[in-house]
C-alpha cells in the first residue's frame, strides 16, 4: 500500500502533468494557426530563445544554479536533441495538414514504439498483455493513417515518424536520466533546437520552392517579421514549451509513471477539442475509433506498470515537444 508521502508526490506530479498538457496543447494549436504564414525553423527558434531565457533565468536557479549546467554526457544530449528537433519537424509539418486531433493521435503510438524500442534496445522484459496493449494501439493508427486506403494522406506518415525519433529521445533519456537534472536536460534541448532553427533559417533564405504542398511549404518558406498579434503568439508557445517541459519533467520525477502517464492523454482530448472549436475538424467515425483504441492501448500499459509495480520516476527523467 503506497505510503502518505508517496500519494502526496503522485498528486503533486498529476497537477504538473495536467499543466504540462495544457502547455502542450496551447503550443500545438499555436502552431497550427500560424503554419499558413510563417517557417516552421522561424516559429522554433522563438520558442526556443524564450524557452532558454526562462530556462537560465528562473528554472535552474530553482535547481541549484548554473552549476547544473556542467555535463559529462555532451554526445548524448546532442542525440537526444537531435532526436527531438527531428519529431518536431516531422510533428509540426503534418499539422499544416492534418486536422490536431488526428495528427495528435497518431503521435501517441510514440509509447508503442518507446515499448518495442525498450526490448531491442535496453533489453527490457515485456508480457503479453503489454504487447497485447502495442497491436491494439496500432490497430488506431491503421485506423487514422489508411494505409492503402483511398483516403491515404502521406501526410499521416509524419507524426508516426515524429513518433519513432521521439521514442529513441525516451530511450536516450533513460540512459541519461540517472545522472542529468531535468534543468540541464531542458537547456541542452532548447540549445540544439536554436542551433537548428538557424541552420535552417540560413539554408532557405532565399530559397523559392515549387511545391504546393502545405507541409514543405511551412518547412521551406523563408524567415518574415511578424504581426504584433502573430508575435505575441509566437512569445505564448515559448513561454508554454518551457513551462510544460519543465512541468512534465518533474511530474515523472515526483510520482509513479503508472500515475502520469494517463495523464498525457489529455493533450489528445484537448486537441479534438481546438480541432472542432477552431477548425471545424470534426473526426469521422473511422478517427474515433482510432482514437479511442490508442486511448485504451496507453491506459492499458499504464495500468499494467501500476499492477506490476513500476518503478517511482524521480529515477527517470523525461521531456516532451
Amino acid at each position: 500500500m503506497p505510503s502518505q508521502l508517496q500519494i502526496s508526490r503522485d498528486l503533486a506530479g498529476i497537477f504538473c502533468a495536467l499543466a504540462a498538457s495544457v502547455g502542450f496543447s496551447i503550443t500545438d494549436v499555436s502552431i497550427k494557426f500560424l503554419s499558413d504564414g510563417y517557417p516552421l525553423h522561424q516559429i522554433i527558434f522563438i520558442r526556443s530563445l524564450i524557452a532558454l531565457a526562462l530556462t537560465l533565468t528562473i528554472i535552474i536557479p530553482l535547481e541549484g544554479g548554473f552549476a547544473n549546467l556542467k555535463t559529462r554526457r555532451p554526445v548524448a544530449h546532442l542525440i537526444r536533441g537531435l532526436c527531438l528537433v527531428l519529431a518536431n519537424l516531422m510533428f509540426f509539418a503534418s499539422l499544416a495538414v492534418l486536422p490536431l486531433g488526428d495528427a495528435v493521435a497518431i503521435f501517441f503510438v510514440a509509447p508503442i514504439m518507446t515499448i518495442t524500442l525498450s526490448v531491442i534496445i535496453l533489453r527490457e522484459q515485456v508480457g503479453v498483455k503489454r504487447w497485447s496493449a502495442v497491436a491494439l494501439g496500432l490497430a488506431g493508427v491503421m485506423l487514422l493513417v489508411k494505409p492503402g486506403m483511398q483516403g491515404f494522406q502521406p501526410a499521416t506518415l509524419l507524426p508516426v515518424g515524429a513518433a519513432f525519433f521521439y521514442s529513441v529521445m525516451q530511450i536516450v533519456t533513460r540512459k541519461i536520466g540517472l545522472t542529468e537534472r531535468a534543468s540541464t536536460m531542458a537547456f541542452y534541448i532548447h540549445l540544439v533546437f536554436a542551433a537548428a532553427s538557424i541552420i535552417f533559417g540560413i539554408g532557405f533564405y532565399g530559397f523559392e520552392s515549387e511545391s504546393s504542398h502545405p507541409s514543405v511549404e511551412f518547412i521551406t518558406r523563408p524567415w518574415t517579421w511578424p504581426g504584433q498579434l502573430d508575435f505575441a503568439i509566437m512569445v505564448g508557445v515559448g513561454l508554454a514549451s518551457a513551462f510544460s517541459g519543465y512541468f512534465i519533467s518533474q511530474a515523472y520525477r515526483m510520482a509513479q509513471v503508472s500515475s502520469i502517464a494517463p495523464i498525457e492523454y489529455t493533450v489528445l482530448v484537448l486537441a479534438v477539442f481546438w480541432g472542432v472549436v477552431v477548425w471545424a475538424d470534426w473526426p469521422p467515425i473511422s478517427s474515433w475509433v482510432g482514437i479511442v483504441l490508442i486511448l485504451a492501448s496507453g491506459m492499458i500499459v499504464a495500468f499494467r506498470e501500476k499492477r506490476a509495480g513500476a518503478p517511482i520516476a524521480s529515477k527517470r527523467v523525461y521531456s516532451r515537444r
